[in-house]
């Protein structure tokens, strides 16, 4: 089984200013990609500082507004070849990181974006780094990229070796000021990520070993975080469980719940975190059957179950430590979100089909066809 994961990974408080070392004297400028919020508080004039003392200029382009889309896409390869950058920088949630990647990939791969669906992208990309402000998408560390194609209403997923980035620098600095939206959103979003590793048909040893780490730093810290309890130390414990989480499904993928996300997400502008989380607690009472040692597992890492619960139990004890954490987090349902039903159902079908497609849902260690997901699809209703 093969493990990969960005080659160079930076931790600690502060480390933002650390960036210089990790960065080629080669290069001579550098695309900043960003949303406004890493403008207005200051941290893309760090990056801007500390790669001049290395007279290395950069460029800012910061209008990622919301999930990535083709055209933000196509508008920053506009800036990043008129200002004849040579290298980029990823920093924000995972809507810049992953504009950040597709950026690169559009310098080299002269094909359209969703001519690559399903195709390995391993061509050699330009230098990139990946700054995470969020906990939640782990994108520092995935070979993989989500764009949204608005005019068929579609998020593609890129995959391949070239997405990895050459550098993250994860400074919990940078998330300490998290809204509690943003906080619930990226954290739960990292749940399912780890979840869904932990129990995918491709899991392996070292995502085992990740994932759990994972699960239980995220039960211990953004229950803390959500009740006002959590500081410093809690936000950077989400930072590293997110981190960590994100290598866990790099290698062994996400599966049905990320299957039918994205859907929810193109169609109806659900936000990725909020949509995942919407659907936990019926995507996950689906795939335990076909895992039930694994959620037993998943109970007794955060002490929701113990030596002496038979795995049923214990398999049942974690979807409802789930569903707690979720109740805790005050997460929406579909109608209260502000969905139409009627809407809603008529989409349906296109949903469970592009859900397929994706890939994700087959990786579930239980059978998943279109039926099958038109029908969980209707039971978010229930």
């Amino acid at each position: 089984m093969e493990f990969t994961t960005t080659p160079k990974i930076i931790t600690g408080k502060g480390c933002l200013k650390e960036l210089g070392k990790y960065v080629p004297d080669t290069l001579t400028r550098m695309l900043v990609v960003s949303g406004k919020s890493a403008v207005r508080n200051g941290s893309v004039d760090t990056i801007r500082e500390v790669l001049k003392e290395k007279g290395i200029e950069t460029v800012s382009y910061s209008d990622i507004t919301g999930e990535p889309t083709l055209e933000m896409v196509e508008n920053g390869l506009k800036v990043y070849k008129e200002e004849q950058c040579d290298g980029l920088i990823g920093i924000g949630g995972g809507s810049p990181m992953d504009a950040m990647k597709a950026i690169a990939m559009r310098s080299v791969y002269t094909e359209e974006l969703s001519y690559w669906m399903g195709k390995p992208i391993d061509r050699e990309l330009p230098f990139m780094v990946c700054i995470p402000t969020t906990a939640g998408t782990g994108s520092e560390v995935t070979k993989v990229t989500i764009i949204t194609d608005t005019v068929n209403d579609v998020k593609m997923l890129l995959s391949g070796p070239s997405l990895l980035p050459d550098v993250a620098i994860a400074d919990p600095e940078l998330t300490y000021n998290l809204p509690m939206k943003a906080t619930i959103a990226s954290g739960l979003d990292a749940l399912t990520h780890a979840t869904e590793a932990y129990t995918s048909r491709k899991a392996q040893p070292v995502t085992d070993v990740l994932c759990l780490a994972a699960i239980k730093k995220i039960f211990v810290n953004l229950p803390k975080i959500v009740r006002g309890e959590g500081g410093e130390e809690e936000r950077a414990e989400m930072l590293y469980a997110a981190m960590i989480a994100g290598m866990g499904f790099a290698n062994s993928s996400v599966t049905l719940i990320h299957g039918m996300s994205r859907p929810i997400g193109a169609l109806f502008h659900v936000e990725h975190g909020i949509s995942n989380a919407m659907l936990l607690k019926v995507g996950l009472g689906y795939a335990r059957d076909g895992a039930v040692s694994r959620f037993a597992d998943m109970a007794r890492e955060i002490g929701a179950a113990g030596a002496q619960d038979n795995d049923e139990t214990a398999a049942d004890a974690y979807l409802k430590a789930v569903g707690d954490l979720c109740d805790l987090c005050g997460v929406t349902t579909l109608e209260e979100y502000g969905l139409d039903r009627e809407q809603f159902f008529a989409l349906i079908p296109k949903m469970a089909k592009d859900a397929v497609i994706s890939g994700s849902p087959a990786n579930t260690r239980r059978e998943t066809n279109e039926e099958i997901l038109e029908d969980l699809y209707r039971k978010l209703w229930d």
